[in-house]
């Protein structure tokens, strides 16, 4: 690796290249969110309105879940494999005597994912818009700070298998793990506001649950609930002290 007079820079910059090098990690961040969305929007019922959802159709409430498609699968599955490996390989290790820090990698891994999850967000609100007729989030504002909320916390759960997992192999494991109930809390299989209130409940005190609540109430137009607001970031509070507590470099 080729350090210049910026070495945090020029650490992002290789890390976004190899990023672009693997076309498994973009496709699952960038292109598996709108695929599934245009799969169940082509599904005649869930185009019509539903009085059940407030005349809403089963398709609105998928283009949110779309986005925490994405965070959840760029925060527990590829950036956590990502970490262990170069712990695994001692790319750490060897980056901690040059004059960028193992810390920049970390930093480069967290912006890289921040920026491919950005991408699938706008695509799943454009093919949502265009295809599906889905309406842009009516408070635009609340819907960016409930996005941000959540990204933190899908990013620190990464961090935080990254952080336990004495291997790649163990991360993969345990994100594997993690990441199954983590799509049913987000409302994958079914969407949580169409669930039974007790299993709403439920998964509300989740990060993913929670997040699916203030964007679905920021994609109506209403500032998303400081509870739910509360739930993303305590998550995300919480597990960035794990990953800090327990994370080695080498």
């Amino acid at each position: 690796m080729t350090i210049g007079t910026n070495p945090t820079a020029a650490v992002v910059r290789t890390e976004a290249r190899l990023f672009t090098r693997e076309p498994g990690a973009l496709f699952w961040i960038l292109v598996f969110p709108v695929v599934l969305l245009t799969i169940l929007g082509l599904i005649p019922a869930f185009r019509e309105a539903d009085p059940g959802l407030g005349g809403r159709r089963v398709i609105d409430l998928y283009v949110p879940i779309a986005v925490l498609l994405s965070m959840i699968v760029a925060g527990i599955q590829t950036m956590p494999a990502v970490l262990s490996t170069y712990r695994e390989r001692g790319i750490l290790r060897r980056l901690s005597v040059t004059p960028a820090r193992p810390q920049a990698l970390l930093l480069a891994q967290i912006l890289i994912h921040a920026v491919a999850v950005a991408a699938s967000i706008v695509l799943a609100l454009l093919v949502g818009r265009a295809v599906f007729g889905v309406a842009f989030p009516e408070q635009p504002w609340g819907y960016a700070l409930a996005v941000l909320l959540t990204l933190a916390a899908a990013l620190s759960i990464g961090a935080a298998i990254a952080a336990v997992s004495a291997s790649a192999r163990i991360a993969q494991t345990v994100g594997t793990i993690v990441f199954f109930p983590m799509m049913f809390c987000a409302g994958v299989w079914l969407p949580v506001q169409t669930m039974p209130d007790l299993l709403q409940r439920v998964v509300g005190v989740t990060p993913f649950g929670a997040a699916s609540e203030i964007l679905d109430q920021a994609a109506r137009g209403e500032w998303p609930s400081a509870g739910g607001m509360a739930v993303v970031a305590l998550w995300a509070v919480a597990l960035t002290v794990v990953a800090v507590r327990w994370f080695r470099w080498e």
